[in-house]
């Protein structure tokens, strides 16, 4: 009987990791790269010859995969509480089967409805396969050195559209971009559900207790004040981050750059994303976590400053570009480790869930309010806005840290 129990507890603090699945690391750093690449970022490559192939509006096409996004936020919060409970492994092993049938359904759709189901489904496995599985994970197993652990999966994730965007652009070469689905659907479900079903195989631990979800109880931590300050804070900055990733593009060919320099810089603000991540562990030793927070957020308000008040030379705008890359790194990390820097491990699927659903709903929105907003402002007002947005996120963060006597004591 205390056997079990000993090496749940040694894996939740960190005095032991006979419980931790060795292989797992490992394997959500192939299945984020395989799951984000195939089921995410080949949809931008292939759209262009989606909406050629069907006449289907590129309007609506790119609607069915915002359904998607929506569809994965809401789901999240559910998904949160089953890996609370279960753990990961049967969650993103069907995730995984569940991705790769919405894909087949995508590929043969003979019309939009269809095309529209297909999207909606795969939401449910983006729910069950991207970041937030993967961090409860990680945050469970790898406590309290799971800023590491977030570290080296992000940093894998952050690699699915440097493997995944050119490979879909070769398949598609030579293939329809319904043939293309396929043979990336095979790829996903030959990779992932193995993956998953073999090396999440471990015991999954007793969530560690805290004070903050002691005294307060999970219900009363979802409805406090730094909870839904920091969901609003999030969410703020969830719209402008990914409306700015939309609209770089756009704003620098109406500055008459050409297309191939507007990629590049696009691209170089990857490469900072990366970068960013692997500075994220030094900073969290150094700053209070709502100081961190309202740091990383007003800097990613500066840089969307900056967007609009450079306009050249080019080399700048790549400065700024990389820039503003590795803000968002870091903010990919900090929204991984909110939780347990507030309330603890205990319940960090359901909350980390709840307080991921209206960003991800927030950056389903944000290309189309995005291009909305670009026709009468235009781009370079545009991104004023948005960095209006993100101070205004930063001021709101403020207020995220909860009460002194309730928050978790360090291990």
């Amino acid at each position: 009987m205390t056997g079990p129990k000993t090496r749940d507890s040694g894996a939740a603090t960190g005095t032991a990791d006979r419980s931790r699945p060795r292989a797992a690391l490992p394997a959500l750093c192939l299945t984020q790269i395989v799951s984000w690449g195939i089921v995410y970022y080949a949809f931008p490559v292939l759209n262009p010859q989606i909406t050629a192939a069907t006449g289907w509006p590129a309007g609506a096409t790119t609607a069915a995969f915002s359904l998607g996004l929506v569809v994965s936020a809401l789901a999240g919060i559910r998904v949160g509480r089953i890996l609370d409970r279960r753990g990961p492994r049967a969650v993103m092993t069907i995730g995984s089967a569940i991705g790769a049938t919405s894909l087949l359904v995508v590929a043969t759709a003979p019309n939009l409805p269809v095309f529209f189901f297909g999207w909606a489904f795969a939401g449910l496995a983006m729910a069950a396969t991207f970041y937030q599985p993967a961090f409860a994970a990680l945050t469970r197993w790898w406590a309290p050195g799971h800023i590491r652990a977030l570290t080296i999966v992000t940093l894998a994730g952050g690699l699915a559209s440097t493997v995944f965007a050119p490979l879909t652009a070769l398949l598609a070469d030579h293939l329809s971009w319904r043939h293309t689905y396929l043979v990336l659907a095979a790829i996903l479900a030959t990779v992932t559900i193995p993956a998953h079903a073999l090396a999440l195989r471990g015991p999954w631990p007793e969530a560690p207790s805290t004070t903050a979800l002691a005294a307060t109880g999970v219900s009363g931590a979802e409805r406090s004040k730094p909870f839904l300050l920091l969901a609003t804070a999030f969410t703020l900055s969830a719209f402008a981050m990914y409306a700015v990733v939309v609209a770089l593009v756009p704003l620098l060919l109406e500055r008459g750059y050409t297309t191939s320099q507007a990629a590049w810089a696009l691209g170089l603000g990857g490469a900072g994303q990366t970068l960013g991540r692997t500075l994220y562990a030094a900073l969290a030793r150094r700053t209070p976590v709502t100081a961190r927070t309202m740091i990383l957020i007003v800097l990613g308000g500066l840089t969307t400053a900056a967007f609009a008040a450079t306009s050249g030379p080019y080399a700048l705008l790549l400065a700024v570009s990389v820039a503003a890359g590795l803000v968002r790194g870091n903010l990919t990390l900090l929204q991984a480790t909110a939780v347990t820097d507030r309330w603890g491990a205990t319940h960090y699927g359901r909350l980390s869930g709840l307080l991921a659903a209206p960003a991800t709903l927030a950056a389903a929105m944000a290309p189309f309010a995005g291009a909305a907003l670009a026709a009468p402002l235009g781009y370079s007002h545009l991104f004023v806005l948005l960095a209006v947005i993100s101070m205004t996120a930063a001021f709101t963060a403020a207020w995220t840290t909860p009460d002194a006597d309730n928050r978790p004591r360090s291990a």
